[in-house]
């Protein structure tokens, strides 16, 4: 790939520095303003700051390399947001060390957008659909679609509100393909939900979400993937949340979702909701706990009157519930069989941040 120091030194840079469109080609990018549409191969400098002010889209045929160490600040207060689009791609090769860092100038939740991926892997909303924020579609027949590597992120500060009916999350995957490979990915302090799966059959290891003001992990849409070592932590509202499809809960392909070694540990409402149907899930190793005082509601919730939802196809092995708050003694709607494990690791550090997510999974103080 070319380096970004040579295209500095090309006669587009000159042109495209002077463009101010968000929908102007940036190949190479203004490190000042990377806003516009990669189309091209381009690699960023980690000794190089840039600055977010707009949508940076990574188009079909195009790609983005960020190197660990690489930080991206957006101008807080905007409608500021990385994408990228189907048939696009982008690398993050941070390491535990030196994480890929995106944030925002004004360090509260909700002052940028966040990261979106889409791709061209199976959803049960039909064909597809365009994503939440941005209007980019995706969806589509390629369970093997690749939207690249991301590994070794944070997110901080995302969940710009974009409508009253839509708002960004931390990273968002929809559609996004199992050739994806996505591992060791934290969202702090984000507005919405912290890291949400929009259908596909991506799988993701070493989840982290802190303080989200939304749920910390979600996913829906016919999500069927694997998730593994995942953490979240004080979420105003549900710690994970499980969908099948919110207009029909019976919809395929089912939401089928393979979840080991999670810790949930603090949360504003629902520990574990299952929700809209909640497909077929299937949950090993698992610390929950953390819920408030006199809650009086399932640590793993069902909606009363969700016709679609069947106890049947959720499966627990071996969970541990800790701190459940007093007056909350319901472990598991009816019909849900579970076994406990009063040693379960979850995470790896049973409710405590787990030691995979030390240093880089957060900001230091």
């Amino acid at each position: 790939m070319k380096k970004l120091s040579f295209f500095f030194l090309s006669l587009m840079v000159l042109v495209l520095a002077s463009c101010n469109d968000d929908n102007d080609p940036v190949n190479p990018v203004d490190s000042d303003n990377i806003a516009g549409t990669i189309t091209t191969n381009v690699e960023f400098n980690a000794a190089t700051p840039y600055k977010l002010d707009g949508a940076l889209v990574i188009a079909e045929g195009g790609s983005l390399t960020i190197p660990a160490g690489t930080k991206i600040t957006a101008k807080g207060g905007s409608t500021s947001y990385i994408a990228v689009a189907q048939g696009g791609k982008i690398f993050i090769e941070g390491t535990a060390t030196n994480p890929v860092i995106m944030t925002s100038d004004v360090k509260e939740p909700g002052s940028w957008g966040g990261l979106v991926l889409c791709g061209k892997a199976p959803v049960n909303t039909g064909n597809g659909g365009v994503s939440e924020v941005g209007n980019l579609p995706y969806g589509g027949s390629d369970a093997s679609d690749n939207s690249g590597a991301i590994e070794y992120l944070r997110v901080e500060y995302t969940g710009y509100v974009f409508t009253n009916e839509k708002q960004f999350n931390g990273v968002s995957f929809f559609g996004v393909g199992a050739g994806t490979k996505v591992s060791y990915v934290s969202s702090y302090k984000g507005n919405d939900d912290g890291i949400e799966f929009f259908g596909g059959t991506v799988n993701a290891d070493h989840l982290v979400s802190i303080d989200s003001n939304d749920d910390g992990i979600d996913f829906a849409d016919g999500w069927s993937g694997t998730g593994d070592y995942w953490y979240a932590y004080n979420s105003a509202k549900s710690g994970i949340e499980g969908s099948n499809n919110g207009t029909n809960g019976a919809a395929t392909p089912m939401t089928t979702a393979t979840i080991n070694n999670v810790t949930i540990y603090k949360m504003g409402e629902k520990p574990w909701f299952l929700k809209e149907g909640a497909g077929i899930q299937t949950i090993t190793n698992c610390v929950i706990g953390g819920l408030s005082d006199q809650s009086k509601q399932a640590y793993f919730y069902a909606s009363e009157g969700d016709n679609d939802f069947d106890a049947s196809r959720i499966t627990i092995n071996g969970v541990a519930f800790v701190d459940m708050g007093a007056g909350n003694t319901i472990k598991a709607v009816d019909g849900i069989t579970f076994t406990e494990k009063a040693n379960a690791t979850g995470a790896g550090n049973g409710k405590s941040m787990p030691d995979w997510a030390a240093g880089w999974a957060q900001p230091t103080k």
